[in-house]
């Protein structure tokens, strides 16, 4: 197995426009196409986030494979240019043609599950460049459809760069893709992406506290967001996205 190390020139590559161009291709034409035909998607988006400018950390559960690329493109593209996601080193930094994929379509770089690595490193550098973060706090997709304790580290970068947190819940993801399937289920599921009001650390407010604040802020848009599903009772596209 050959090891993974990012460049020194990095942060400059994660902020490349010809890639971003590439990405914006990828996300909203193909994928977003492919999206639609296969899961029901809603998005709603807290009027704070769209005037959000240079580094913000997403932080948000994590149901699927499908989470990181319907998060991507339900952003505003403002705010989604240059969105690096922070993906599993072992599961797609290993192979070429998985990095390759996740490099291209995520802007991604690898999260090592050995803390000892230096998985803050990347991330870290770059929020403080004005690049912003999508980052997965549980540690893994979610086998049971519930909310797993986040791990702090996550929430301490946004606290040493400085940025705000954007909580964000996937609902609907789990159920329309659980653990152990490549392709979502029959029947087009629905699938709502919320993203809550930016959170920033309170004067004197210790790296647990804020770790649960933000937590309990997922946890809150996530019973909203399922409860109005199932109020609903019917699954239309609502895209509550500005042209962008």
């Amino acid at each position: 197995m050959t090891d993974y190390t990012l460049p020194t020139s990095a942060p400059s590559k994660y902020r490349s426009r010809t890639r971003a161009a590439f990405r914006f291709f990828l996300q909203r034409v193909l994928f977003r196409s492919l999206v639609r035909s296969t899961i029901t998607q809603t998005v709603t988006i807290a009027p704070a986030v769209r005037r959000l400018n240079g580094g913000f950390l997403v932080i948000a559960n994590h149901t699927s494979h499908l989470d990181a690329p319907i998060i991507a493109q339900s952003l505003p593209r403002k705010q989604s240019r240059f969105l690096a996601t922070g993906v599993a080193y072992d599961y797609f930094f290993t192979s070429w043609h998985k990095r390759l994929f996740v490099r291209w379509l995520f802007n991604a770089f690898p999260i090592y599950r050995d803390a000892a690595r230096g998985s803050a490193k990347i991330p870290r550098a770059l929020l403080r460049s004005g690049v912003p973060v999508l980052l997965f706090p549980e540690g893994g997709r979610q086998k049971n459809g519930t909310i797993a304790d986040f791990k702090a580290g996550s929430i301490r970068l946004a606290v040493d760069a400085g940025v705000p947190i954007v909580p964000t819940a996937v609902i609907g993801g789990f159920e329309a893709m659980p653990k152990g399937r490549s392709w979502p289920v029959s029947g087009r599921p629905p699938v709502r992406v919320v993203f809550g009001e930016p959170v920033v650390a309170r004067p004197e407010e210790s790296l647990a506290a804020l770790t649960s604040r933000v937590r309990h802020v997922v946890e809150e848009l996530f019973a909203a967001g399922a409860a109005d599903i199932g109020v609903r009772g019917e699954h239309t596209v609502m895209d509550e996205r500005t042209k962008n």
